[in-house]
């Protein structure tokens, strides 16, 4: 998804533009998430940028895009660019923690 958002429009109030945008983006992700994986693949990935216009987005973590478009419009910026691609990955297991060794006082 590669989509310029309109920060500003005629007879909606700005909070309620920037909480359609957002809810957009979550619809967005739960869609692309919801669409089968390559054969031994199993995780999508998502490489977001979030900026004023899409020269200067700057790259920023799928959690993190909603506080970025908010910052955009705290800047004063009238329009909002995001790009969210989602590309399939193999997720890592995680190494076990160390075991818990208890310290003698």
């Amino acid at each position: 998804m590669k989509k310029t958002f309109p920060l500003h429009l005629p007879g909606k109030d700005d909070p309620r533009v920037l909480e359609a945008i957002k809810l957009e983006l979550i619809k967005y992700v739960k869609r692309e998430r919801r669409k089968t994986l390559p054969p031994e693949m199993n995780i999508w990935n998502f490489h977001c940028k979030v900026g004023s216009e899409s020269g200067t987005a700057t790259k920023v973590l799928l959690p993190d895009v909603s506080k970025a478009v908010e910052a955009v419009a705290a800047a004063g910026a009238a329009e909002v660019y995001v790009e969210i691609m989602a590309s399939p990955g193999i997720r890592e297991k995680r190494s076990s923690p160390a075991p818990y060794q208890r310290r003698d006082s």
